[in-house]
């Protein structure tokens, strides 16, 4: 089983999908690593904003910024190796990464959310 990490750029929250216009690409993202942790697979997310110093120890993340500048995050890394730059996983790299069949992450359905996702207390 693989150890998947993203290093996502600065956003508000942890997951990006807080606030009255929520990025379905986020929410995609977000739920389908939720469905991956239940499942039993690391997925760790790392945010610019709230974690620089994850980018600054990770050699090869470290090193795509310095090259690249923040435009090429999010980062996606998996098992130390750099796999996917600029955009994130699809559903397909998900289950590929995670040893599953696609079908159990195909089947995600999206649900638009009211509120925040940040924390307990309100909005970021």
């Amino acid at each position: 089983m693989s150890k998947i990490e993203i290093f996502d750029p600065a956003m508000c929250c942890a997951t990006g999908i807080c606030g009255p216009g929520i990025d379905q690409e986020l929410l995609r993202v977000a739920t389908t690593i939720n469905t991956l942790t239940k499942k039993g697979i690391t997925v760790i997310r790392y945010g610019l904003s709230a974690e620089p110093q994850a980018f600054i120890d990770h050699k090869k993340v470290n090193e795509y910024l310095m090259k690249e500048e923040v435009e090429v995050l999010p980062i996606t890394v998996v098992d130390g190796e750099v796999v996917k730059t600029r955009e994130y996983p699809t559903q397909a790299e998900f289950a590929k990464w995670a040893g599953l069949p696609i079908e159990e992450l195909a089947s995600i359905v999206l649900e638009k959310q009211q509120g925040c996702c940040c924390d307990e207390g309100g909005c970021c």
